[in-house]
């Protein structure tokens, strides 16, 4: 009998992670705690009350958090925007001595909470830390490369677009806010840099990049972790991180809004009444998105993560592309399941710790890669992927024959 409890269990990302769980054997009590009681109550009922349960918990009060991790084997946070709640978190989790696991993806708080490292060790703790898609799988994908398919690795860039979820929330929007307004890390030369997504740097890093399943899109520079952590532990000289949300209107609509100011969190008054320009924002983005989807007639929800690692086996050039490709699945079940599937290794005691730790850093990737096609319900050739239950792998050669490969 195990118990896990995820918080954030009613948002796009945590309510597919409690899905999962939930039809998962592995864990026989699977608690929804979130500030929305009632709406976890109803995603409890939806999916049977015997394993599923709901719990109220503010994620910036330490003492509720610790309340609702009680008793628990595991916590799972899909609490978001992360530089808000992280750290408040993981260190009641820490304080409780549960082993942790998040999605963590904003690169400066992943920075603080890696110098939780030394309290959680002194506590017993294993926190896995951003075990989602991007961060995430993609770590694991380009250390499976490093590590099994070249002799030397001299680059490892991720790419990822996804659009057309059913909802997007305040917390997913905060992000993207975040990810335009703070400088960027990118992992250029051997050496880490920080580029600014609306200046000349940042400008010159975005590119178009073809995805199965949705095309050729724009991307931009993205301040994932993936940046920070990996190049300590794959020896390489470049990681890089671009992405974008569809459709492109969208994106460009956010990036406008960002670009003139009104991400900002210092109240105008208006007409007598303090409003931040950010909460303005985020609700007429909120309710644009429908009308950029209907106008645009986008239809479902698909998404891709790609990660293209390049060096060397037997002295000759070698490339592997991985694609994490979707026509029926976007962010909420690209970050949601591998971020499951974390929980389950957390709990099978396949996540070496204790410790503050990366996903590279304590996930052997084929312990990940065994579990994917079971959490998504997958035969290994659904979805157009000849390896890893939904996951294309291709790799190049020193001539540029382009060969997909089933591993």
């Amino acid at each position: 009998m195990a118990k896990i409890v995820v918080l954030g269990g009613c948002g796009a990302v945590g309510s597919v992670a409690v899905k999962t769980l939930a039809r998962l054997p592995y864990f026989s009590e699977v608690v929804i705690a979130d500030i929305n009681l009632k709406r976890a109550r109803e995603i409890a009922a939806e999916l049977g009350a015997d394993k599923v349960s709901a719990k109220k918990v503010d994620a910036l009060d330490a003492q509720s958090v610790k309340r609702a991790v009680t008793g628990a084997d595991v916590v799972l946070n899909c609490t978001g925007p992360f530089y808000r709640f992280v750290k408040t978190v993981l260190k009641a989790v820490i304080a409780s001595r549960v082993n942790y696991v998040d999605i963590c993806d904003d690169f400066d708080v992943t920075i603080e909470i890696l110098k939780m490292d030394a309290a959680a060790k002194k506590k017993g703790v294993t926190a896995l830390i951003g075990m989602g898609s991007s961060p995430g799988a993609t770590n694991l994908l380009g250390k499976f490369a490093a590590q099994t398919l070249l002799d030397e690795t001299d680059s490892i860039d991720i790419f990822h677009a996804h659009g057309g979820e059913p909802f997007e929330g305040e917390g997913v929007i905060g992000h993207r806010f975040h990810c335009m307004s703070v400088p960027i890390p990118m992992y250029l030369d051997g050496a880490l840099k920080y580029v600014d997504f609306f200046r000349e740097d940042g400008i010159a890093l975005r590119q178009e990049f073809e995805f199965p399943v949705i095309g050729k899109v724009k991307l931009y520079p993205y301040p994932h972790p993936e940046q920070i952590t990996m190049p300590h532990y794959i020896k390489c000289r470049r990681v890089t991180n671009k992405g974008s949300v569809l459709p492109n209107e969208y994106y460009d609509l956010i990036k406008d809004m960002v670009r003139l100011g009104l991400a900002g969190k210092e109240p105008v008054n208006v007409k007598g009444k303090k409003i931040a320009p950010c909460e303005f924002a985020m609700a007429y983005i909120i309710r644009e998105r429908e009308r950029i989807l209907k106008q645009t007639a986008f239809g479902p929800q698909r998404g891709c993560a790609s990660v293209v690692v390049k060096g060397r086996k037997d002295g000759k050039y070698s490339e592997y592309r991985f694609h994490m490709a979707s026509r029926s699945q976007a962010l909420g079940e690209g970050t949601g399941i591998p971020a499951a599937i974390g929980a389950v290794l957390m709990l099978q005691g396949k996540v070496t710790g204790p410790g503050v730790l990366p996903p590279e850093a304590c996930v052997t990737p084929t312990d990940f890669i065994d579990l994917v096609p079971h959490a998504m319900k997958l035969d290994k050739k659904k979805e157009g992927g000849e390896a890893f239950g939904g996951v294309i792998v291709e790799h190049v050669d020193d001539t540029g024959k382009v060969t997909k490969l089933d591993i």
